[in-house]
């Protein structure tokens, strides 16, 4: 199997493989390494694993070794030039008069090319935007149209529960998040309360979705007929977390609700056949 260690080039952002071939790497060490684009400085994430060729995506790019000290300062003097450039472009952006919201500067590592992220509401024509830069800048010019979710992960902040928004701090991946699960999870349709700063629905709902999806499996719904200690009844409500139902039960003359244990009553299994072994 392979030796391979990831590196990311953003705070935040998707982790890579490499080969490191002889090099002695260690997590939070600055490597230059070859990628489709050109020569970058990333930072190691992770230790040197062995990986089965099955989960690789595509050939191994090399690190061609650890950031030295003159590396370190082109990389610290992009930064520097990331920031002049940012309120340069906001000036032509404005002097066109274009509906796009600038979010981020990216020089490449060898200086040869600039990237600009933006949002807007639909498409743009940013050709005379590109040959403005191009002007003011003298290097290679691109301009990427990136969605809210980027946007928030680029800019990042706090999310509602108090803590760094996830996709800032340790998501490296966007995953697809449904209303459907705010709905199995028994959460408020508010959209402020289901919302990330992004406005988009919270990353957070998938973490726990398997976990409710397998409760679902196991807990009956409002209305199903079962049988506990104390006869037979119809369960009125139920908690997944807790596993356990309010149930109505059918006696003679009397009606009357009692809270069981999921595990002391039998009934017809919603999902039996997906159900996890």
């Amino acid at each position: 199997m392979p030796k391979v260690v990831a590196v990311r080039f953003r705070e935040g952002g998707k982790a890579y493989h490499f080969d490191p071939g002889v090099l002695d790497v260690s997590i939070r060490d600055l490597v230059i390494v070859e990628t489709s684009k050109g020569v970058e400085i990333g930072t190691v994430v992770e230790d040197v694993i062995d990986l089965p060729e099955e989960h690789l995506h595509a050939p191994l790019k090399s690190v061609l070794r650890l950031a030295d000290e003159k590396d370190i300062n082109i990389n610290t003097e992009n930064k520097r030039l990331e920031k002049e450039a940012f309120p340069v472009c906001v000036e032509k952006i404005a002097s066109r008069g274009l509906e796009m919201n600038l979010v981020d500067v990216e020089y490449s590592f060898d200086g040869s090319k600039i990237v600009f992220y933006f949002t807007a509401e639909g498409r743009i024509d940013f050709r005379e935007l590109v040959r403005d830069l191009a002007s003011v800048f003298r290097m290679r010019i691109e301009l990427r149209q990136i969605g809210v979710r980027d946007e928030a992960k680029m800019i990042g902040g706090l999310g509602i529960c108090g803590r760094e928004l996830c996709c800032c701090s340790f998501l490296s991946e966007f995953m697809p998040v449904s209303i459907k699960m705010a709905k199995e999870q028994n959460l408020s349709m508010n959209p402020a309360k289901i919302s990330g700063a992004c406005g988009r629905l919270l990353c957070c709902l998938k973490y726990e979705q398997n976990a409710y999806e397998d409760a679902h499996c196991r807990v009956p719904r409002q209305g199903t007929v079962v049988q506990t200690n104390e006869g037979s009844g119809i369960v009125v409500s139920s908690n997944l977390l807790r596993e356990t139902v309010q149930v109505r039960l059918d006696r003679p003359g009397e009606t009357d609700l009692q809270t069981f244990r999921v595990a002391d009553i039998t009934f017809n299994k919603p999902c039996q056949k997906n159900q996890r072994s």
